[in-house]
């Protein structure tokens, strides 16, 4: 954390913000938006993300063998919607994102499995007019863990309304990217304070093994609730974000 980000947080933790948000035993992994649109550096919107898809890679790995939910989402250019005509005004290289082409493609690298979903979206949220809260409710899904592209857009984007449909939400460092370093590690502390917990990739893969094979939905128990709160009250500065010396 540099010097500013520790003043912040000081602020921060004096004023009650940016407690741990904490992990759920119903988990299901989120990859936003890792087409080839985004994936492909010459591409208009494109990067280099081949650290992230690495580590988008190993999270699969790991979710798949204990059967955590595996979902993708894909961002179309849609003129005709109402959000998606005021996103191109925006940023009109979404243009590049036309239906049918490669662009909209998921990276072959971390292609999904028969049965996993992928919800197209217009918007730079995942859950936005897409049924995925839904679809994750109905699966006893009570942590959401989102990785993709881009940090300061649609990954943050479905950060928040992730948490607004009333997931745990974690956010894997290593695991999101951005086509520039400033807004991804501003966005990275943001949402840390405010949204979910980011957390780094090792955690996560600790996480996941750790998640029994088609785990049912954890019921309250009062004692172990009481307990829970109180871990999560504690206001400790969020750990260093990988990747924030780059």
């Amino acid at each position: 954390m540099d010097p500013s980000q520790q003043s912040t947080w000081n602020m921060y933790r004096e004023r009650g913000i940016g407690r741990r948000g904490g992990k759920g035993s119903r988990p299901a992994l989120l990859i936003v938006d890792v087409t080839n649109g985004f994936t492909d550096p010459d591409a208009p919107l494109g990067s280099d993300l081949s650290a992230e898809i690495a580590a988008i890679a190993q999270l699969l790995e790991a979710a798949r063998s204990r059967g955590v939910p595996v979902c993708y989402s894909t961002n179309l250019l849609a003129p005709d919607d109402p959000g998606g005509a005021r996103f191109l005004a925006k940023v009109p290289a979404i243009d590049s994102l036309r239906p049918g082409t490669r662009a909209v493609e998921v990276d072959s690298r971390i292609a999904p499995q028969p049965g996993e979903v992928v919800v197209e979206k217009t918007v730079p949220s995942a859950f936005f007019g897409t049924g995925l809260g839904e679809t994750l409710h109905a699966q006893g899904v009570d942590t959401v863990i989102v990785t993709g592209c881009s940090t300061s857009g649609c990954v943050r984007a479905s950060v928040t309304d992730s948490m607004s449909h009333g997931f745990r939400t974690l956010v894997v460092a290593e695991a999101v990217g951005d086509r520039a370093q400033g807004p991804h590690l501003a966005n990275l502390f943001d949402m840390d304070t405010k949204l979910g917990d980011v957390i780094a990739l090792a955690e996560a893969l600790d996480y996941l093994e750790a998640v029994p094979e088609k785990a049912e939905p954890e019921k309250a128990e009062p004692e172990k609730a009481e307990l829970e709160k109180a871990e999560l009250e504690k206001a400790e500065p969020p750990a260093p974000i990988p990747g924030a010396g780059r």
